[in-house]
């Protein structure tokens, strides 16, 4: 699939996908001037529910941008979906292997071919209590500081009302407000050019998850904590359902 073309399997998808998530969903976008238009990106997003990969990719490919998710290796191993997911161009990640790298290059290749490449920073849907963005990922930054590509964050909010992190059970009913904001893209300019070691990887994360907080806090209208939830300081596994970790304990 070449730059901003959608493939047949894309087409398929959009066409599954649209009608349901037009009816279940009432729509707040913005900032779509900020996506480029003559070269590959990154879109950085929050993770709030498995539904939001959706609204995401409603709001980037009504706006000309077939998005290329990371997306996790169990998502290519169902039936039907599997097929569809992987003839749609999306990049499989092996949580926890040695070929994540090969992710990664993948998704290079990807934006340096001028293609949108969308990436939960978090790597996961957040544990934060309040739902804010969590501490991140450095998949995005390198990405981004390897291609010189620019990254949009954007940031959610409603797409748990329609199904709550980690529940089963979609509430087809509510019709929540989906709010999906686009920002100008991050200045990564202090990191460009340096040698992409554990440091700069970090800075540059932070920076691309503080542009994506800071618009969600327009969104909700409130401040997020001072401090940003770190699952590693909190003896929780870094994927997967928490709350049965925590139901164990007790």
């Amino acid at each position: 699939m070449t730059a901003r073309e959608f493939s047949a399997s894309y087409r398929l998808a959009v066409r599954l996908l649209r009608p349901p998530l037009t009816a279940l969903t009432r729509r707040d976008w913005r900032g779509a001037e900020n996506l480029p238009t003559d070269s590959g990106f990154v879109a950085c997003s929050n993770h709030l529910s498995h539904t939001d990969p959706l609204t995401l990719a409603h709001f980037l490919v009504d706006n000309g941008w077939p998005p290329r998710f990371l997306a996790k290796q169990a998502v290519f191993e169902v039936p039907v979906v599997g097929r569809i997911v992987s003839g749609a161009g999306q990049i499989p990640v092996k949580r926890g292997s040695g070929d994540a790298g090969l992710s990664l290059a993948a998704a290079v290749a990807a934006v340096r071919a001028g293609e949108c490449v969308a990436v939960y920073p978090e790597g996961t849907l957040t544990r934060d209590p309040g739902l804010w963005p969590m501490a991140g990922k450095t998949g995005a930054a390198r990405i981004a500081l390897t291609t010189g590509a620019p990254v949009v964050p954007i940031a959610q909010w409603g797409a748990q009302e329609l199904l709550e992190p980690y529940s089963k059970r979609l509430h087809v009913l509510r019709r929540p407000l989906v709010h999906v904001w686009a920002g100008p893209p991050v200045d990564l300019s202090p990191w460009q050019g340096r040698l992409l070691d554990g440091a700069v990887l970090a800075e540059a994360t932070g920076a691309i998850l503080a542009a994506v907080t800071g618009l969600l806090e327009q969104i909700r209208g409130e401040r997020a904590p001072a401090e940003r939830w770190d699952p590693r300081t909190h003896d929780l596994p870094l994927t997967g359902d928490f709350r049965r970790v925590q139901k164990e304990k007790r």
